[in-house]
């Protein structure tokens, strides 16, 4: 692990974002006692399109778009 001071952290930022993106973890200290750490963000696998749709069907159960069934619609072509 890397520590290093407030005011070293805050004039090398980019640098310690760019060593942070590649996998190291940094402690920033104040006075000397540790008060933040950078690590890296861990990645966000996709949801997959399935459990997506599923989520949208379960969300519109019970909401109509009138009092007229959509099937209905369709059959006098209104959609």
């Amino acid at each position: 692990m890397i520590v290093y001071g407030a005011f070293e952290a805050k004039t090398q930022l980019s640098e310690l974002l760019e060593r942070v993106g590649g996998g190291e973890e940094i402690v920033i200290t104040k006075h000397g006692v540790p008060v933040a750490r950078l690590s890296p963000v861990q990645s966000v696998s996709a949801i997959p399109v399935e459990k997506v749709i599923a989520g949208f069907l379960e969300t519109r159960k019970g909401i109509t778009l009138g009092p007229t069934p959509l099937s209905e619609l369709r059959k006098e072509g209104r959609m």
